[in-house]
């Protein structure tokens, strides 16, 4: 055996040797008593509260009266207002757009000549009702006389034959009617009185033509029926447009109005907007713009009274008067503290509704209702979970009843891995008594 080999064993065995002995040797692990690991929630009070719910809803901005801009009449345009422009305002009664009035100025003119020609018709006709009344009159008289004069001489005569008067009746009954239809027919026709009633609907029909003529004349100018903000336009001069033709529209000012989409369970917290279809009940809406919040005032205009078919929620409608300078910017403290800028069309708001007052509810953040609307409570040391009725929820606030509200507690805020009814856990935090 080489004296190489022989270190090696020698050290392989002395490895061993150590080896055992540490092992053999080795100090008892010290014994450690187990410490159970509580879970550490944060908690706020948890109490009752009563008094009227608010009915929070978002919705959008939608104009209340909208006109379409056309003209009445087909032309040239030539005239557009410089306001009307999309985003300008305009205000009631300014001209938008103007057709050239030339044709229509000079169908004006003809319908008044016809007017004036047919005014001298008419005093003409008056002239010879009154010449044939005399005329007639004339002929009346001298046929009176001759026929006095020819029944003298037919007295004298004496020739004349004696009949019996009833004879004399009955010849007298046939020649009256036989002479009476022509006699009619022509005295009716001699009066004139049929000219001058012919002359009188001439001059009726012209004075219309004439009305026709100068209201197509005012048709061409197309003009605001209300102070409004110019939603569209299409107009330019010298583009020929036929009557109706949409050149653009303008919203009113005066009022904007929000749509709003309530549940059955809100609509019942507003008993009164079902019976009285609204009734100018007020509530405030909220828009954020560039970080600050602002409020108009507005009230509850109308309530459809049928459900949307694809939500089966209550369509609730809100007017908000003076949508451009009504609103103001809300503080901290939720006062209205300034201006606000003007409320825009098509602008997501929140709406605020009062809503009815419970005797008894919870209001708690909306990160602290579970899934399956519950909420865990902490009482003396123990975790609570309880089941809760939400009857109205917010971005950051849920209203929530249940019959464990007189027992109070503290509300958990944060969240456990896996919560067990009856488990020990250590709040940190705010307490409350």
């Amino acid at each position: 055996m080489s004296r190489q080999l022989k270190w090696s064993l020698g050290l392989l065995g002395g490895a061993i040797v150590i080896a055992i002995l540490m092992v053999v040797l080795r100090p008892e692990p010290e014994g450690a008593e187990r410490v159970e690991q509580v879970p550490l929630v944060e908690v706020i009070p948890f109490k009752a509260a009563s008094g009227a719910i608010p009915v929070v809803a978002s919705g959008t901005v939608e104009p209340t009266d909208e006109m379409t801009v056309a003209t009445q009449v087909s032309g040239r345009i030539s005239y557009v207002n410089p306001r009307f422009r999309e985003g300008g305002v305009v205000g009631a009664g300014a001209t938008l757009v103007r057709i050239e009035a030339a044709d229509f100025q000079n169908q004006v003119r003809i319908a008044r000549a016809d007017v004036a020609t047919q005014d001298v018709a008419v005093l003409q006709a008056r002239e010879e009702v009154d010449i044939a009344r005399d005329e007639l009159d004339r002929f009346a008289n001298r046929e009176a006389n001759a026929g006095a004069a020819a029944g003298t001489a037919g007295g004298l005569s004496g020739s004349s034959q004696i009949l019996p008067p009833t004879q004399l009746a009955k010849d007298g009954v046939a020649a009256t009617q036989s002479r009476q239809p022509s006699d009619q027919q022509t005295s009716t026709l001699a009066t004139r009185k049929p000219q001058l009633r012919a002359a009188k609907a001439a001059q009726e029909r012209a004075k219309a033509n004439l009305a026709v003529a100068q209201l197509s004349l005012d048709r061409t100018r197309a003009t605001a029926p209300f102070r409004g903000l110019v939603r569209q336009e299409n107009a330019s001069i010298g583009t020929v447009v036929q009557a109706g033709q949409p050149l653009g529209s303008i919203v009113s000012t005066s009022a904007y109005e929000v749509r709003l989409s309530l549940t059955q369970d809100e609509m019942a917290l507003l008993p009164g907007l079902m019976q009285n279809r609204g009734a100018n009940v007020p509530a405030s809406v909220y828009y954020e713009f560039g970080g600050v919040t602002y409020r108009w005032n507005a009230v509850v205009d109308r309530v459809d009274a049928i459900l949307d078919p694809s939500t089966r929620n209550v369509e609730v409608f809100l007017r908000v008067a003076a949508p451009l300078t009504g609103g103001k910017r809300v503080d901290a403290q939720g006062q209205a503290s300034g201006p606000a800028p003007p409320l825009l069309l098509g602008a997501f708001v929140r709406a605020e509704i009062g809503g009815t007052s419970l005797a008894s509810y919870a209001v708690v953040p909306a990160e602290a209702l579970r899934p399956g609307n519950e909420i865990w409570l902490v009482r003396d040391g123990k975790l609570k979970i309880v089941p809760v009725r939400v009857i109205q929820r917010t971005d950051q606030d849920a209203y929530v009843v249940t019959s464990e509200i007189a027992e109070g507690g503290q509300l958990v805020v944060t969240n456990l891995s896996a919560p067990v009814d009856g488990m020990s856990v250590r709040t940190a935090g705010q307490d409350a008594q």
